[in-house]
């Protein structure tokens, strides 16, 4: 009795182990301003990884496979210019980009498949974040054509904490109705804190056109990432692997301000 009495305490902590939800992973690109103003440095810092922004925990990212800007209609190849960085301690990328005229910026990365034992699958997120510069904002809502990805229907940029934000998940160019999408919060300077696990990953499902909703509830960087398989498999150790698809999404949220442009005191 004494032996089952010890194995009952060491099921139900497999058991509670086994039902906590599993961190999810974003890839990410943060530019150092969503909106680049006349006034303002003309010159974007923009940092590239691959991590679990509420938590702060990095993941090394080998140099992406693909990593370009969409700019008057053309993509620029910049995959040469990254350099070699660290964010969250683990490997990363950085690159300085200089803004010379007015327009809307879309940055896109495709990294090299990531491979996480703990889902015994390869992580492919290709990742986007949209800045506008001079107040250039129209083509906001244009597709670049990547194997999957999130089309803002809500201007990506310019937004309040508090606005709802609505995107649409295509994966091949085509809608996915009732895709997964998870949001996270970048916990840039780490004070934000979560009630529960349960809360560090918002899970909601897109309709059945593919469109997704989510009410942003306070400032900074949010990053949409919505899941699906892929057809095709990848092999490990003679084993055909399955392929996460992730369309990642970063969007800036700034706090409401007064008529004197400062911030609101809470009640």
């Amino acid at each position: 009795m004494r032996r089952l009495s010890m194995m009952i305490p060491a099921l139900l902590w497999f058991h509670i182990l086994a039902v906590v939800p599993a961190a999810a992973h974003f890839g990410m690109i943060i530019p150092s301003d969503s909106m680049v103003m006349p006034e303002e440095s003309r010159t974007l810092s923009l940092a590239l990884s691959f991590s679990h922004p509420f938590e702060m925990i990095g993941m090394d990212m080998e140099r992406p496979r693909a990593f370009a800007v969409w700019a008057k209609g053309k993509r620029i190849d910049l995959r040469a210019q990254l350099r070699e960085t660290k964010i969250m301690d683990r490997k990363a990328w950085r690159l300085d980009y200089p803004v010379r005229r007015p327009g809307l910026y879309v940055f896109a990365m495709e990294p090299e498949p990531y491979w996480e034992p703990a889902e015994d699958c390869y992580i492919v997120h290709h990742t986007k974040s949209v800045v506008t510069a001079f107040g250039d904002d129209e083509g906001w809502d244009r597709e670049l054509g990547l194997e999957t990805e999130i089309v803002p229907l809500s201007r990506p940029f310019g937004l309040y904490a508090g606005n709802v934000f609505q995107g649409i998940v295509k994966l091949n160019g085509k809608p996915v109705p009732y895709a997964e999408v998870e949001v996270e919060y970048f916990n840039e300077d780490r004070a934000a804190e979560a009630p529960t696990d349960l809360m560090i990953t918002q899970t909601l499902k897109a309709d059945t056109n593919g469109v997704f909703t989510y009410a942003v509830p306070r400032d900074g960087w949010w990053g949409f990432a919505a899941l699906n398989s892929s057809d095709e498999k990848m092999e490990r150790d003679g084993e055909p692997k399955d392929v996460e698809l992730g369309a990642v999404l970063w969007v800036r949220f700034h706090s409401w301000m007064r008529g004197n442009g400062e911030p609101p005191q809470d009640p």
